[in-house]
């Protein structure tokens, strides 16, 4: 099967996606919160950043290839955590993992995902990030931290931008609840979709594996808002006092994600942060913010630090669009999750592949043999 011929564009592995996972799969996985208005910001920011075209340059090679961090990637992209990603595809952190060895391209559990960092270490290689939301207990922090570094996880992400639950209205009327379970009207939906639910069931219902090791004791709370999760009955609010003990207690990069404010940017660069990761959770977590791609500039002039970029990713010019405002690095997670659903183990290759082209395609039509000639190839004002 030609895969480019039938899904050459992310929009094409969405639509069938939605087809081959159950309703209240795909509302978790597509929504976002409040009206989605910083959603759409999110691809306004991104549609207003346009390049010149250019002609007569002659055969055009783009090089994709960057560093970042001390490392070497073929192309500057990576895999951004998902929180309960095995529930969107069966064994979707497993998959994702070895598509990142493979690549040589990051790949980032999250605390929340449904598989432990022991079960993928040797699967992800030497492309292993950790995304950390912040436990209250240090003991908690400290035995996370440990797992994840004897895992082989070489690079430490705190998300710093989720203080509470969001509503996700969407997800809420979806159905789903945490931990999952299946009533009636979700089995119904689960009926329509055998490739999903046959996955599914021979793995077991997905659930935070990492979590339940230490939210045992936790179970007499009682039961959670929708949204929410047993995470948020261990994790704390960080502040700079959390990050200094993060950068003493972890050998090795240190970032943090979730951030749109110039000053805090500056302050992590003092506080020996290695990396900055802006974002505003895809319009996740609030409704009121602005596209993340308008942040860029001003936190790039802020500090000297790796810039990283994620919300609203949906193809090659994007990231190029990233790259010229000041990112050094690019990372999806939704992206690679509609591909998953869409063509499962078959799906992260040809999402790759999509972004390789398309990322080539754009760059010979501005002229841009290297990231450095993108800035310089921008439509400005």
């Amino acid at each position: 099967m030609d895969l480019h011929a039938r899904y050459p564009a992310l929009g094409d592995l969405k639509a069938r996606a939605r087809r081959r996972i159950p309703h209240f799969v795909w509302e978790y996985l597509d929504s976002a919160t409040g009206a989605e208005a910083t959603a759409r910001r999110n691809r306004a920011a991104l549609d207003e950043v346009l390049f010149r075209p250019a002609a007569l340059r002659g055969e055009v090679a783009p090089d994709l290839s960057c560093s970042v961090l001390g490392r070497t990637y073929p192309a500057p992209f990576g895999i951004a955590p998902v929180g309960m990603s095995g529930l969107i595809w069966p064994e979707a952190e497993l998959l994702l993992a070895r598509h990142a060895a493979r690549a040589g391209i990051p790949y980032t559990l999250s605390t929340v995902a449904t598989a432990v960092p022991e079960k993928l270490g040797s699967k992800v290689g030497d492309q292993g990030w950790f995304q950390l939301y912040p436990p209250k207990a240090p003991e908690v922090r400290d035995d996370m931290l440990r797992r994840a570094k004897a895992a082989g996880f070489h690079t430490l992400v705190l998300t710093v931008d989720v203080p509470a639950a969001s509503r996700r209205e969407r997800q809420t009327r979806g159905g789903l609840v945490q931990p999952p379970r299946l009533t009636p009207r979700l089995l119904a939906q689960v009926a329509l979709c055998p490739a999903w639910a046959m996955g599914i069931q021979a793995g077991g219902l997905p659930r935070m594996r990492l979590m339940d090791s230490y939210a045992a004791d936790l179970a007499t709370k009682g039961p959670l808002p929708s949204t929410a999760h047993i995470g948020y009955l261990l994790r704390a609010a960080p502040d700079w006092e959390y990050v200094a003990a993060l950068r003493d207690g972890w050998e090795g990069d240190f970032i943090l994600k979730g951030v749109c404010e110039p000053d805090i940017a500056s302050q992590a660069e003092a506080a020996g942060v290695d990396a900055i990761w802006v974002s505003n959770h895809a319009g996740r977590q609030f409704d009121g913010a602005p596209g993340s791609l308008s942040l860029l500039p001003e936190i790039r002039a802020a500090c000297t630090l790796p810039l990283i970029f994620d919300s609203g990713v949906e193809g090659g010019l994007d990231i190029l669009r990233a790259l010229a405002l000041g990112a050094d690095f690019v990372m999806m997670g939704r992206a690679w999750h509609y591909a998953l659903a869409a063509l499962g183990r078959d799906g992260p290759a040809h999402w790759h592949d999509i972004l390789v082209k398309d990322m080539q395609s754009n760059m010979a039509q501005i002229g841009a043999r290297t990231f450095a000639d993108l800035p310089d190839r921008l439509m400005r004002d």
